[in-house]
């Protein structure tokens, strides 16, 4: 008979970011295992609060599925001898597979005979499987993890409580010195400890308990809330996703309220204030036409019991903190950007990269000179920008609230007297502040962005700081995505190649050690990043990897390649152009003398004139047409020579006997191969088969 299956770990608080996660995990693993293990079900629902993860499964069968399967053996030839006798490798395999040779078959696979036998594997009882559930507990990954007492397991927070329930009863396991039962915790305040008599209790049980235990009906829940306490007040309530989130996962049963603060508050910069409220107290700011008003959303983690107390508590935590805030910015504005700027000598950006005023000097010389490449005429405001683009983080308030950095450069550089062109630069070379965060607006903040950004990355990567698996404590992933990004963009025609080389003359040139193989691998890196970007736009990663492996190029550009490629991969008429190009392509590795001058004189047969001629007659236009980014014109180009090039190899023999004529036949196919790497290396596409 089908029963359902509930396994809860309790927890001490997890943090909030952990939650989301773990709780996907938790479901995905289960199901997985279920699938492994031919357990069938009804259906698999997770659930999360911050002391809690679980899942319920509903109506999982009895006992696995029984199966028959078909094992394959190794060939005939191997499995009986000249005399027609089972060889020792046949009583090998039907005795792994717990059978006898009389039980063999034979069967034939792309021409050749294998033996086989069929074999078949009962289930066992779900019951009896259940305990390996365990494995599933301990697998889970956190973004970080501790041990506690004497324990050798390491977890995001200590176990405290262990549900594990088949039917009514207890499946038999421990972990870290809890041992599984049928007994669950209510809200840490407002309940205690119960017991679940049947797994599909779960939910009501806690919820009766002062604990919604799913966390989208616990986002619904503040959701409505807040929506009332707007239509109560007259106000609004910009809710963030990631607030909002990270709210669901700090409470097991929420209630909102609104609390105040002094209006007189409201001189200080808005996003001084929303960052206090939203980024430090985990409150939702409130407005009205637009403006901030002297109050705040909360969620209470419990009901409305004494409210009202609750409230007044959190007023007082927030007024200490805008009142740290308001003495900071008048203190901040009382000194000189000369004053913080100085103090920047004194503080080191990495140990091995130097200070921060030396990485500034560094960022300077980067933006200068991207600033000419590009030939702009901001270049007084992109310099001044890239002096002080890091002065506020010697003040106060950034120093208080780290998320402003950058914010606070633009309020105090404008107080200072900047222009509003510096200033927002300060602001912008920040971004985008995550993967897909929002990008630079003027060309003084995005040319400032990216200069940063390639003395980080180049700076890292020279001296081993190389992200791995999920560790990038300096976002390096992040800023390279930013930096193709930018490009992308302006349309800005710099490459990649010519940012690495510059920034690493610049490392170089202030002094610093820049290991040997810092270009390939900053190349490499920079190549895996515009892949996960491309990918994004759907673009497949055979078609990724002919146009970026060789040079990546101007990044927009190679977008715009890539595009186009992919519409031709689909393309029955573009079958016969893209054979003849691979073709050329895969002589390339044949050509020993790359520097071999093509001789007219050596031609031999008229398709050896055609071809030599119609590339002629189209390089020059070819060339231009990938100067101007014409990427459909630039391929068509290529993809007019099909014809002559399938002739040439129809009637020519490349590998001529004459060495004279090899040589020269070689040279015609190195200087047409240099023409379509410059477009992409088409013999990595994996082209559709056409009928």
């Amino acid at each position: 008979m089908a029963q359902d299956v509930l396994i809860e770990i309790g927890l001490e608080e997890l943090p909030a970011r952990f939650i989301d996660d773990a709780e996907a995990q938790m479901l995905d693993k289960t199901i997985k295992w279920l699938d492994d293990q031919r357990i069938s079900y009804s259906s698999a629902v997770s659930f999360s609060t911050p002391r809690r993860l679980a899942v319920l499964i509903k109506e999982a069968a009895d006992n696995q599925t029984s199966i028959e399967e078909e094992a394959k053996g190794p060939a005939l030839k191997i499995a009986k001898d000249d005399q027609g006798n089972w060889t020792k490798a046949a009583e090998g395999f039907t005795r792994g597979q717990g059978k006898t040779t009389d039980d063999i078959y034979i069967k034939e696979v792309k021409g050749t005979s294998y033996i086989y036998v069929k074999k078949y594997i009962e289930g066992k009882a779900v019951q009896s499987l259940l305990p390996e559930f365990k494995d599933i507990i301990e697998s889970i990954t956190f973004g970080k993890n501790m041990r506690w007492s004497n324990e050798t397991l390491r977890y995001a927070r200590p176990i405290r409580w262990l549900v594990a329930l088949y039917g009514n009863e207890v499946i038999p396991f421990e972990i870290a010195h809890v041992k599984t039962s049928n007994f669950t915790y209510g809200h840490r305040f407002l309940s205690g400890k119960l017991t679940i008599e049947e797994p599909k209790q779960y939910e009501q049980l806690l919820s009766d308990q002062y604990v919604i235990a799913n966390a989208k009906k616990r986002e619904a829940i503040i959701v409505e809330q807040l929506e009332a306490l707007q239509e109560k007040n007259g106000f609004h309530i910009p809710v963030e996703k990631e607030l909002l989130s990270e709210v669901k996962n700090l409470v097991e049963y929420p209630t909102a309220f609104v609390g105040s603060f002094a209006p007189s508050f409201l001189e200080l910069p808005n996003e001084v204030l929303i960052t206090s409220m939203a980024e430090h107290q985990r409150y939702f700011p409130v407005k009205r036409d637009g403006e901030l008003l002297p109050q705040f959303v909360g969620v209470r983690n419990g009901d409305a019991y004494e409210l009202e107390t609750v409230i007044r508590g959190n007023e007082k935590v927030l007024r200490a903190r805008l009142a740290d805030a308001e003495f900071f910015f008048e203190e901040d504005k009382k000194l000189s950007i000369d004053f913080f700027q100085e103090k920047l000598t004194r503080v080191v950006f990495q140990e091995k990269l130097g200070t921060y005023a030396e990485k500034v000097n560094r960022v300077k010389k980067i933006a200068h000179h991207l600033a000419k490449e590009l030939q702009l005429t901001e270049i007084k405001e992109i310099v001044r920008a890239a002096e002080i683009s890091k002065f506020d983080l010697m003040t106060n308030m950034v120093n208080e609230f780290t998320e402003l950095q950058g914010v606070m450069g633009e309020k105090y550089a404008t107080f200072f007297g900047e222009t509003k062109e510096v200033s927002q630069a300060i602001r912008e070379h920040y971004l985008p502040k995550q993967s897909h965060g929002e990008l630079p607006a003027t060309t003084v903040g995005a040319v400032l962005s990216i200069a940063d950004k390639l003395d980080t990355i180049a700076g890292c990567i020279s001296v081993g700081l190389i992200p791995s698996g999920s560790q990038d404590p300096y976002g390096l992933r992040r800023q390279a995505m930013g930096i193709l990004r930018i490009l992308k963009d302006q349309h800005w025609d710099l490459t990649v190649e010519s940012l690495i080389e510059y920034t690493l003359t610049v490392l170089q040139d202030s002094g610093l050690v820049v290991n040997a193989s810092a270009k390939d691998e900053l190349q490499a890196f920079f190549a895996s990043r515009a892949e996960y970007l491309m990918r994004e736009e759907d673009i497949e990663t055979d078609i990724i990897h002919a146009v970026v492996d060789n040079q990546l190029g101007i990044f927009h550009f190679a977008v715009d390649k890539a595009h186009v490629l992919s519409v031709k991969k689909a393309d029955a008429q573009f079958k016969s152009s893209q054979e003849a190009l691979v073709r050329v392509l895969n002589l390339e590795d044949k050509v020993e003398d790359k520097n071999h001058e093509i001789s007219s004189s050596l031609f031999q047969t008229e398709s050896e004139k055609a071809l030599y001629n119609a590339v002629e007659s189209v390089k020059s236009s070819y060339i231009e047409y990938l100067e101007a980014q014409n990427s459909k014109g630039a391929l068509n180009l290529l993809a007019n020579l099909g014809d002559d090039i399938h002739a040439f190899f129809d009637h020519n023999m490349i590998m001529d006997d004459n060495e004279e004529v090899r040589k020269n036949r070689l040279s015609m196919i190195h200087e047409l191969s240099v023409l379509i790497l410059k477009y992409a290396d088409l013999r990595k596409i994996a082209w559709k088969q056409h009928a």
